[in-house]
């Protein structure tokens, strides 16, 4: 009588609805979020592998291997190798202003050494003057 008595109990409460909890919508949306910013990383990795063509022998700290085995384990990248790339783009993407300024000093160097350059060639192709002869003549006279 007692099963009775309960499954009549259980039948006559009315069902509450289920009302999401503040905690639970901000878990869906913390979820969401989650997914959302995966997805943007594995897009931006996916960009950044795409491109590399270039092979680079490196040497790292035991505290740099960590990190860049974590990335793997977390699945965020197939190797070692690949989150390395990754993170030297995004340093030096992340470091444009300085490569800038680096470009545009490098591009002053290489206009001096050009004007070097001309200044050189104009001395070796200038005939010897009257000058230069009687230097040359007398240092001779000297060594006889």
């Amino acid at each position: 009588m007692d099963n009775k008595k309960a499954k009549q109990e259980k039948k006559s409460k009315p069902k509450a609805k289920k009302h999401p909890s503040a905690l639970d919508e901000l878990g869906n949306q913390v979820e969401k979020f989650a997914v959302k910013t995966a997805e943007s990383i594995k897009k931006v990795i996916d960009k950044a592998m795409a491109s590399r063509n270039t092979v680079l022998s490196i040497r790292i700290n035991e505290d740099c291997d960590k990190k860049l085995k974590m990335l793997v384990d977390a699945g965020l990248f197939k190797s070692r190798s690949e989150s390395a790339a990754f993170l030297i783009h995004e340093g030096i993407k992340n470091q444009e202003p300085l490569f800038a300024k680096i470009s545009s000093q490098l591009h002053k160097i290489d206009k001096i050494k050009g004007e070097l350059e001309n200044i050189i060639s104009k001395e070796m192709e200038k005939p010897e003057g009257p000058e230069k002869k009687e230097t040359k003549s007398k240092k001779e006279t000297k060594k006889t």
